[in-house]
């Protein structure tokens, strides 16, 4: 009997999905709540990535470097992981590639919103 318990524990806790937790946190500025790395850098999408790719190439990730994901990052509910122009992963949210802007030198920038026109924080 304790030999089928042990055995339906481990089922369970190998069989159930583990909760990640998300890779960004919410921080409130003066646009609202915007999505920020763990560090507090602002997070931005690029209106020309199309749904799920990339589309930011080696030039443009020098200043907009890729908001990476480890390698053993795992996509859950709306977040998704997808390749740079470098072939890295990167995270995604709702589809959409996100990037820090270079030109951010600290927590709470928000300097590269509306750059282009193309260029927007992520909410």
């Amino acid at each position: 009997m304790k030999t089928l318990l042990i055995a339906i524990g481990l089922l369970a806790a190998t069989a159930l999905p583990a909760l990640a937790a998300e890779p960004v946190k919410m921080v409130d500025t003066k646009m609202g709540k915007v999505m920020a790395t763990e560090k507090g850098m602002t997070l931005y999408t690029f209106d020309k990535d199309t749904q799920g790719k990339s589309n930011c190439d080696k030039d443009c990730l020098k200043k907009w470097p890729a908001f990476r994901a480890s390698d053993k990052a795992k996509a859950e509910g709306e977040w998704s992981l997808v390749k740079d122009a470098e072939g890295q992963q990167m995270w995604a949210y709702g589809g959409k590639p996100l990037y820090t802007f270079a030109g951010d030198k600290k927590s709470g920038d928000m300097t590269g919103d509306g750059i282009g026109k193309v260029w927007h924080v992520a909410k």
